[in-house]
């Protein structure tokens, strides 16, 4: 992968926005990977007996749909040097074919120094998932 150059990147700019679903199938693959078997994560009486609205995407997992705006825009995961996330609010996900639909995006804050701040986005249902989220890259 080539980098996205320095050169014309802007505060303001808006990084082409990206639509993910989350179906029950991806909490499965994500829970093996990860190690995180949180019964609220498959579990819907589970998650409801806890105040959830049914079960729930691990956090981690939609943090990491969030940062693939920031590496897809900028052509290199590995220029990402630091990202941090707040949640706000969980993404529901169903027990259907469709699943949870989140919409990822994100703006330059600021440039300096071959760094670039992105302020994140993730909305369900047009609802914010994350706030304070941001991601810092090194551009060429």
């Amino acid at each position: 992968m080539s980098r996205r150059p320095l050169a014309g990147v802007a505060v303001g700019d808006e990084l082409p926005p990206l639509t993910v679903r989350l179906r029950r199938a991806d909490l499965v693959r994500y829970a093996g990977a990860s190690g995180d078997f949180n019964v609220i994560h498959w579990n819907d009486r589970v998650a409801r007996e806890v105040g959830l609205p049914g079960v729930i995407a691990h956090g981690m997992l939609t943090m990491a749909q969030a940062i693939r705006v920031v590496t897809d825009w900028a052509g290199d995961p590995g220029a990402v040097v630091d990202y941090k996330v707040r949640f706000t609010r969980p993404v529901p996900v169903p027990d259907d074919d469709e699943g949870a639909e989140v919409v990822l995006g994100g703006a330059v804050t600021e440039v300096a120094d071959g760094l670039v701040t992105v302020a994140l986005t993730a909305t369900h249902d047009g609802q914010k998932l994350l706030a304070a989220s941001k991601a810092v890259v090194r551009l060429t």
